[in-house]
């Protein structure tokens, strides 16, 4: 596998935690400089301290103004060359129930959250002979699931805008892409399960049990296997690969 190229610049959202921070982490030990961008410094700051990022910026991805100054910041010490468009949240709420405000704040931040990155980012990327953009979606992006038609809609739209990215960028050196994780043992699935437990009585042990069982290798996935395929795609070897929805959920779609 070709890595990456001298010493890029990687600016991760919601790198602080999750997925975000052992993607920062890789790209960290494959040698880039690693900007993690979140709303909580302190997260921010326990990053770096542990080695996986070198820089920080404060803010939430659904705020415009405050990921265009964030980036700004960050590309200002060195051009951004990899951007992942990684902050996200979920709710579960039966549709029935699911108002409009919660159809605004998964948009808000799981999609328009990418389109704010890939604005602030993209201009001074594509006129260099090397970018690499990667989403992190879902497989809720890619099939549906009950009790998250917000959150999955939100994910099937930043599917389709990497699509119509690559598209658009073919000609430049920049290629865009989505990973499709499923359940993934991170905090934000650690929620799910208590929510499980509390609505089921179940044991924790079972409510984990029911959410591999979607993985047909029965298992939740690890983050790392998440970040060693968007290291992959971030690597020089990856240049032909653009506009894919690459799917680490076990076999499940």
């Amino acid at each position: 596998m070709s890595g990456l190229p001298h010493s890029p610049h990687a600016l991760v959202t919601g790198g602080g935690r999750g997925i975000g921070r052992d993607i920062a982490s890789a790209l960290s030990r494959a040698g880039a400089t690693v900007t993690v961008v979140g709303r909580h410094r302190a997260t921010l700051d326990e990053a770096i301290a542990a080695g996986a990022a070198h820089f920080a910026g404060v803010a939430d991805v659904a705020d415009q103004a405050a990921v265009n100054a964030a980036i700004a910041e960050a590309a200002a010490r060195q051009p951004i060359d990899i951007l992942i468009a990684n902050a996200g949240t979920a709710e579960s709420v039966p549709f029935a129930k699911s108002d409009a405000a919660l159809f605004r704040r998964m948009m808000d931040i799981n999609f328009m959250g990418v389109v704010h990155a890939v604005q602030a980012a993209l201009p001074s990327m594509k006129g260099r002979p090397y970018g690499r953009i990667v989403a992190v979606a879902s497989t809720a992006g890619l099939k549906g699931y009950a009790y998250v038609s917000a959150y999955s809609a939100a994910k099937h739209a930043v599917i389709g805008l990497v699509r119509s990215l690559a598209l658009e960028l073919a000609h430049t050196g920049v290629t865009a892409n989505a990973v499709c994780p499923g359940f993934t043992d991170t905090d934000l699935v650690s929620v799910s399960i208590d929510n499980i437990m509390k609505k089921t009585g179940r044991s924790r042990e079972q409510a984990v049990a029911e959410l591999s069982k979607r993985n047909p290798q029965g298992r939740l996935v690890t983050p790392r296997e998440v970040a060693d395929t968007v290291l992959w795609l971030c690597g020089e070897g990856a240049s032909a690969i653009t506009g894919q929805a690459i799917v680490v959920a076990g076999g499940e779609v």
